[in-house]
């Protein structure tokens, strides 16, 4: 905006008064610069390689100092194809970080006390570190049954109300994976948390509520928002680090974020329809496109991309953002629950 001043005499005056007159345009610099504005790509598969070379080397030297390997148990259940895809992840993060895995595939049909017996197998067992029961589970299943069943000392996810707990006060066992990825991104990128005024969109246990927890120990201003939130836009556009958890496709439009912002968008959604995926990527829209025509879907987060590249100074994409430093620290976790369990 520019503001000029000129002097004039209103109606009836006798003489002129200085008088200021805001004239509400922009100059074609600042249009061309609105236009051409792309937020910088905070890349996850980097933070992610990072973490996992950092792992690797401590359990390279677990082995080598103690004769110990830690090993991951990955537990499941029924025939979910995106279930599948994150444990076959997990178990390749294994392989790559020097972890031993054991993946226990087990039926659809599976019951409660099936599936606690399998649990307490792998809590008794001294040669499992760290257990990984992947949700959702079938309908037929207790969630929180099974998650309390875990031996807290081997939940690597974070999930048991034990270590929920001590994530709330500040004093974790281990971290829930997908908000430690979220904070190592932040660190990693020098992006200032003290201070900053943060909102998490989203309440969720696994990602809302410790995420949330976890900037306000590292001194941000917290505000968490959900679907009873008067008026999220007018709230979302005052936060300097936006986070999106709420598993709606794009729904975090370019109004909802406040300008240079930085946006961690944690969502993973299926897109099947070309002009959706038209209207959310803008210039990657033909690539995506062309993924729907190959395999029937494309993904988006919980942000509309192509919207928040023209506001936001930072953001993370969907794939390689967030989701590969939630791998990461899963091995981060399963080699702290090693060398807990045995002192070192």
């Amino acid at each position: 905006m520019r503001a000029s001043f000129c002097e004039f005499s209103p109606p009836g005056s006798e003489r002129a008064q200085p008088q200021r007159i805001l004239h509400r345009y922009a100059t074609i610099g600042a249009m061309i610069a609105k236009e051409t504005h792309q937020a910088e790509i905070l890349d996850g598969r980097a933070a992610a390689a990072q973490i996992k070379s950092e792992v690797a080397a401590e359990v390279a030297a677990l082995k080598s100092d103690h004769g110990v390997t830690p090993r991951l148990a990955a537990v499941l259940v029924g025939d979910d194809a995106a279930s599948a895809v994150y444990v076959r992840n997990k178990i390749r993060a294994c392989e790559e970080v020097g972890i031993a895995s054991d993946h226990r595939p087990m039926p659809e049909t599976t019951t409660t006390g099936e599936l606690l017996s399998v649990v307490s197998d792998l809590n008794r067992n001294d040669d499992v570190d760290g257990i990984l029961v992947q949700l959702p589970l079938p309908k037929q299943i207790d969630d929180s049954v099974i998650i309390e069943a875990i031996d807290p000392a081997k939940d690597v996810d974070a999930f048991h109300p034990a270590n929920v707990g001590l994530v709330a006060m500040g004093r974790p066992r281990f971290v829930p994976c997908t908000p430690a990825g979220i904070i190592e991104l932040l660190d990693r990128n020098k992006i200032e948390i003290a201070g900053a005024n943060a909102c998490v969109v989203g309440r969720s246990q696994i990602v809302g509520r410790p995420i949330a927890s976890l900037l306000l120990q590292r001194n941000a201003t917290v505000t968490i928002c959900h679907s009873q939130t008067r008026d999220l836009p007018e709230v979302t556009r005052r936060a300097d680090i936006l986070v999106a958890a709420i598993g709606r496709p794009a729904f975090i439009r370019g109004e909802y974020i406040k300008p240079g912002a930085t946006v961690i968008d944690v969502g993973v959604n299926k897109v099947t329809d070309v002009d959706e995926a038209r209207d959310y990527f803008g210039n990657e829209a033909e690539k995506r496109i062309e993924a729907i025509e190959k395999r029937g879907y494309t993904l988006v987060g919980d942000v509309h991309p192509a919207e928040a590249d023209r506001v936001a100074g930072k953001r993370t994409p969907v794939p390689g953002g967030v989701g590969l430093l939630t791998v990461a620290m899963l091995m981060k976790n399963t080699l702290q629950a090693a060398q807990r369990r045995r002192g070192l």
